[in-house]
């Protein structure tokens, strides 16, 4: 079992920055490539960015590349995601996925934080 506890979410003008932390509990926190999701209000829940075990590799959702940037920490058991340049469609539950492989899709995640709201104000 891996628990996964997103924090620093919160409401910020359209052209400012946020940085979202993901704390991992449990098994091995370098055993999981790990992701971000978001889910604004009335659709579906998408992909944001992904990054490998070592951190090696990242991939990012077309909406948000060159303004969001994945990272991990892994002596810290820790999964960030920096945003810059938010824009009001960045509105949204953000949450903090782990899976044994390419999580770039629902269908891939094993575990999931329980989400943090960002809200960008126009």
């Amino acid at each position: 079992q891996v628990q996964l506890v997103e924090s620093g979410g919160g409401l910020v003008q359209a052209g400012g920055s946020l940085r979202l932390s993901c704390a991992a509990s449990g098994r091995t926190f370098d055993s999981y490539d790990l992701a971000w999701f978001r889910q604004a209000p009335g659709k579906e829940r998408e992909f944001v960015s992904t990054i490998s075990r070592a951190g090696g590799s990242t991939y990012y959702a077309d909406s948000v590349k060159g303004r969001f940037t994945i990272s991990r920490d892994n002596a810290k058991n820790t999964l960030y995601l920096q945003m810059n340049s938010l824009k009001p469609e960045d509105t949204a539950v953000y949450y903090c996925a782990a899976g044994a492989a390419a999580v770039i899709t629902t269908s891939r995640v094993d575990y999931w934080g329980q989400g943090t709201q960002v809200t960008v104000s126009s």
